[in-house]
């Protein structure tokens, strides 16, 4: 629908960026952190640059947040590493871990800035992944006692709380993004999810009973599938698609139970998990104030190939390449594509939005959402045109979204600053800020506001009125 006027941003609209702990942070072994599954895997993304150092966040932190109050964010998105907080995942509290955490969050604060944290991103505690990780139930008990140190510590400054990040790519895709062993067999995975979805539950219950007036809500990716063509086979495959990627996850998180589809999908390929008595009883329970998502392009599907022809394997979350008797992974003609491979679909976050407001009626929170690229510092400076059209394109349909009657909390694209991309690197910078440092070199990490950084200060500035 093509509207003659549109509704305005809300006021108290949480204009803000994200970033993770793993991603920015560095300071790998700094300060009592013990390791977590990044590190245990050689601090590589897929053998191009390291974790250890990062955007050496942990050591930038005043001058990073003085930045982000410059560029003028109303909220900034991160999250906080486990292993800081409990260095072994179950054991005894690390204080420098929970004192850096309290500097950062003090410091946002002060500057005006609405943090919003994510308790888990990625990043398990090595000695809990020795244990068998998720697999193994006694993690649910790990995390929800993590969780309570958390809302401890932090609730009476925090509000938003966000519970795992992308738990359905750590499932779909965890080789491609280094959380799941290469060959995991998708009964454990499936395993390893119902424990996420237990371990979600029980930190929601806690934060309840502990922050009655803080939210918190899952933050999956959540993009709609579109089918290739109107043929009917092309369009079950995509509503098939839909409920294993999206639905599945949030009809656990949101309504307490497994989307049919999806769960007879598991029973198909032998993957259904291990529910244990009481289980979905906890599920139901644990009612979700909001949903927060991650949003980077649309899905496009076929009907699957013929019966044993092969299938090829995705080495990236945002290309799924296709499954057996499920469906085709295939590249959409109407959209363009960033320099990794990515498509860019603008209207299909309206799209997403929708299908979230319509199922759900829950208020969204974009955390996710963003441009990577080969961006070059020339003089000082950083001329991203691309990044400010990507993103220009997706705040215009945000606004559109608002306007069909979607309640919309905030916009947290990624990423605030240059961080280690989980499968470029270094090379792939999303930020608005520029880190001055190569894959192998940090050279002097000094930091330089980007084209971008300035034109998102005047969007927040003017409430998202002026995109020019």
């Amino acid at each position: 629908m093509k509207y003659r006027e549109l509704d305005t941003f809300p006021e108290g609209f949480l204009w803000g960026a994200s970033t993770s702990a793993y991603q920015v942070e560095g300071a790998w072994d700094t300060d009592g952190k013990g390791p977590s599954v990044i590190d245990a895997n050689g601090h590589t993304a897929p053998g191009i640059s390291d974790f250890r150092v990062c955007s050496d966040h942990y050591h930038h932190v005043e001058e990073d947040v003085a930045l982000f109050a410059q560029m003028g964010l109303k909220s900034y998105r991160f999250s906080i590493a486990w292993t800081r907080i409990i260095p072994d995942g179950d054991g005894l509290v690390n204080q420098a871990g929970v004192d850096f955490y309290h500097r950062l969050i003090d410091s946002l604060i002060a500057h005006g800035i609405e943090p919003i944290v994510t308790m888990y991103h990625f990043d398990l505690p090595a000695a809990l992944d020795a244990k068998g990780g998720w697999e193994n139930r006694d993690t649910v008990a790990a995390f929800e006692r993590f969780a309570r140190i958390l809302f401890s510590e932090y609730g009476s400054k925090v509000t938003y709380w966000l519970t795992i990040n992308e738990q359905n790519m750590m499932i779909l895709v965890g080789e491609a993004i280094g959380t799941v062993k290469k060959g995991s067999p998708k009964s454990s995975l499936y395993q390893a999810n119902h424990h996420m979805m237990l371990a979600q539950a029980k930190a929601i219950l806690a934060c309840h009973e502990m922050l009655p007036s803080a939210k918190i809500g899952p933050a999956p990716n959540i993009a709609l599938t579109y089918p290739e063509t109107c043929d009917p086979e092309d369009v079950l495959a995509a509503d098939d698609f839909n409920s294993i990627r999206n639905w599945f996850y949030l009809d656990a998180s949101v309504r307490g139970m497994y989307n049919s589809v999806a769960w007879r999908y598991l029973r198909e390929i032998g993957a259904t998990p291990n529910v244990e008595a009481g289980d979905m009883d906890v599920l139901k329970s644990a009612t979700p104030d909001f949903i927060a998502f991650n949003y980077y392009a649309s899905m496009t599907v076929s009907k699957p190939a013929p019966e044993g022809a092969a299938t090829p394997d995705s080495s990236d979350q945002q290309l799924f390449a296709g499954e057996a008797n499920v469906f085709l992974g295939v590249k959409n003609p109407h959209l363009p594509s960033t320099d990794f491979g990515w498509e860019m679909d603008p209207i299909g976050f309206r799209n997403t939005f929708r299908a979230l407001w319509d199922r759900y009626h829950l208020p969204l929170l974009v955390t996710e959402n963003g441009l990577g690229a080969f961006d070059k510092l020339e003089d000082g400076a950083v001329h991203d045109q691309y990044r400010i059209n990507y993103l220009r394109d997706h705040i215009k349909q945000i606004q559109l979204a608002i306007t069909d009657g979607v309640e919309v909390l905030g916009y947290n694209p990624w990423s605030a600053i240059d961080l280690v991309s989980t499968h470029q690197g270094v090379a792939k910078r999303y930020g608005f800020i520029f880190v001055n440092r190569g894959e192998g070199d940090m050279l002097d990490l000094a930091r330089y506001p980007k084209d971008s950084f300035y034109w998102y200060k005047k969007v927040i500035s003017s409430n998202g009125d002026d995109l020019n």
